[in-house]
């Protein structure tokens, strides 16, 4: 299987090289995918989709506009590598070391970041979405909120309840991810929570004069209050009036 995963690297690689007039050192790819040593290397545009790279040494390397989408990092040094705009959809970078490496405008959609160290590496116009393990001192707790939304709408609610918890852990005032994170546990089908969350918000909007916030976590609330054969008839906001467009609704509270 390794020997499998080797060859399709190595063959998407070459392709690449092909089709990007020769824009990485190709010495340098073939270096890198034989050994997993490539220190200050010119890997600049390189094609390495799906590469094995658990615990490669890359560290200084130049990887500006590469494409490493879904390649395993696991563990790799790249301390000091350049991978701004990089391509790094999917990768596994977990316990992988990225201090002071620059990651401006880099895509890390849907990557692995569990342990991973980020320390003095430069994170401008990063794509987190979607990201797991995102350590909290990276990002505001308003981007992981967002990211709570977006994933909330996609029907990820474990995810999006994740994100929510981060934001809330990072700024435990923030009434915002309490009522987004009630809205994503409802849709989780854990009624008790939502409503604990619910709770929380409503509190935290009337004391921070958040009209708008209290109204709609008073209707969520009469919502969850109801049982779900019954429909809620009075009150408005209604908890369903903004429940097709949630996005719009929990965006709103961003700024608190």
């Amino acid at each position: 299987m390794k020997n499998y995963i080797f060859a399709t690297a190595t063959f998407v690689a070459t392709i690449s090289l092909t089709t990007t007039a020769q824009a990485a050192n190709s010495e340098h790819v073939r270096q890198l995918l034989a050994t997993k040593q490539c220190q200050n290397c010119d890997l600049t545009s390189a094609g390495l989709v799906l590469a094995e790279l658990s615990g490669a040494n890359l560290s200084g390397a130049n990887l500006t506009g590469a494409n490493l989408s879904r390649a395993n990092l696991s563990g790799a040094d790249l301390r000091g590598a350049n991978l701004s705009g990089a391509g790094l959809f999917g990768v596994n970078l977990s316990e992988a070391q990225l201090s002071g490496a620059n990651l401006a405008g880099a895509d890390l959609r849907n990557t692995y970041l569990t342990n991973a160290e980020f320390k003095g590496a430069y994170l401008n116009g990063v794509n987190f979405q979607g990201a797991v393990g995102i350590p909290s001192q990276i990002a505001t707790p308003e981007e992981f909120y967002a990211w709570g939304v977006a994933e909330a709408e996609k029907g990820n609610q474990q995810q999006a309840i994740s994100y929510f918890n981060q934001a809330i852990a990072i700024k435990p005032e923030y009434a915002g991810a309490y009522l987004a994170r009630g809205v994503a546990r409802y849709q989780a089908l854990d009624r008790q929570g939502a409503f604990q969350d619910a709770q929380i918000a409503e509190k935290m909007f009337t004391t921070q004069n958040n009209g708008p916030g209290m109204q709609t976590a008073q209707a969520f609330m009469k919502e969850l209050q109801t049982p779900p054969t019954e429909k809620v008839s009075t009150g408005k906001p209604s908890f369903f009036d903004f429940l097709g467009s949630l996005g719009s609704v929990l965006l709103q509270f961003l700024p608190f």
